[in-house]
């Protein structure tokens, strides 16, 4: 696949161009609505089919449907990062108001973690052929483990990683409105959203680990990777505010997801005795999720929206007015000898 640079640089302003419009859409600390987040997300949908619609158009149905199995299993699973996202803010008790914050940078640093781990694994493949096997079997152990683990959620207290983060990193006991660090008695401090922001990013590198071998079983032309990546990520913010009180609603999604990644391991596993053809890998994929989403919307029609259930919570107080006042600027001036 001959990409001219003159593409890559238009994609890439398109998602930096894109991230800055929702960047100053939501510059303020408020409440996202049910229709906006519905407005936005199919936005960005839109934007993902249409660039899958230009990818057919210039370079052909072939690669055409490569994109659109890459970016149906990206969304598909981005799905699944959502619901693990509203898990961490219900444990945290975080304000609405304050997660758009937290999901832009979330979604900055998933753009930057998926594209470090592309150009690894596109390395890799390269030079050592052979670790397709690799990918085949972790692939197919992880969707075995997601279908055996379907019912369990994840308690973010109990994290190796929230202990680490604990134990070296002084926190406040208040949310500071939207404000990462603060300045208080000449020590700048982390707040509870920066904790909740870290843990949003290690959640994202570890989606990366599955993510990126799946989506390199349907296709390995690396301009494919990463743009179904990238245009599946961009809407993760919006896809949170419209799904994230539905978790309870998606019952069998993680056994959608876990039948995927283990049809992309045995056709990764495959590659070499007999080619899946593209159409059909595509078919299976939206069939598998669709169904998995029809169905779990059937299993529970009739349940309310509500905020993700969680065993264990913490409760943070949110800085009076005064209290903001009162912090000290967070980068001071040297002072003059």
């Amino acid at each position: 696949m001959d990409v001219p640079i003159w593409l890559w640089l238009t994609v890439l302003g398109l998602i930096l161009g894109m991230l800055a419009v929702d960047l100053f859409a939501h510059r303020h600390a408020t409440v996202i609505s049910l229709k906006e987040a519905a407005w936005w997300s199919a936005l960005w949908v839109s934007l993902g089919i249409g660039f899958g619609g230009l990818i057919w158009y210039l370079y052909g149905a072939e690669l055409g449907q490569q994109y659109f199995a890459g970016f149906v299993i990206e969304k598909s699973l981005a799905v699944d990062n959502v619901f693990v996202w509203a898990i961490i803010f219900a444990t945290f008790s975080v304000p609405r108001e304050f997660q758009h914050r937290v999901l832009f940078l979330g979604v900055l640093g998933a753009l930057v973690f998926r594209a470090i781990f592309i150009s690894l694994g596109y390395s890799l493949i390269n030079s050592f052929g052979w670790i397709l096997y690799l990918f085949a079997a972790f692939l197919i152990w992880t969707g075995i483990q997601m279908m055996l683990k379907r019912n369990e959620h994840m308690d973010p207290t109990q994290s190796k990683f929230l202990k680490l983060f604990k134990k070296y990193v002084p926190t406040t006991d208040k949310f500071y409105g939207q404000k990462l660090l603060v300045r208080k008695a000449g020590i700048v401090v982390a707040t509870p959203l920066m904790l909740v922001l870290a843990l949003v990013e290690f959640t994202d590198i570890i989606f990366a680990v599955d993510s990126i071998p799946a989506i390199f079983a349907v296709t390995d032309e690396p301009f494919l990777v990463f743009t179904a990546n990238a245009f599946a990520i961009l809407g993760l913010r919006a896809m949170y505010f419209l799904l994230a009180d539905l978790i309870h609603r998606f019952v069998y999604l993680k056994v959608g997801l876990s039948v995927i990644l283990i049809w992309v391991g045995v056709k990764m596993a495959l590659h070499d005795v007999y080619k899946v053809p593209t159409t059909l890998s595509l078919a299976v994929i939206v069939v598998v999720i669709s169904a998995s989403v029809i169905a779990s919307l059937i299993k529970t029609r009739g349940q309310e929206r509500h905020e993700a259930e969680v065993e264990h919570k913490e409760y943070f107080e949110i800085a009076t007015e005064k209290e903001m006042a009162e912090l000290e600027p967070l980068f001071r001036k040297r002072a003059k000898a």
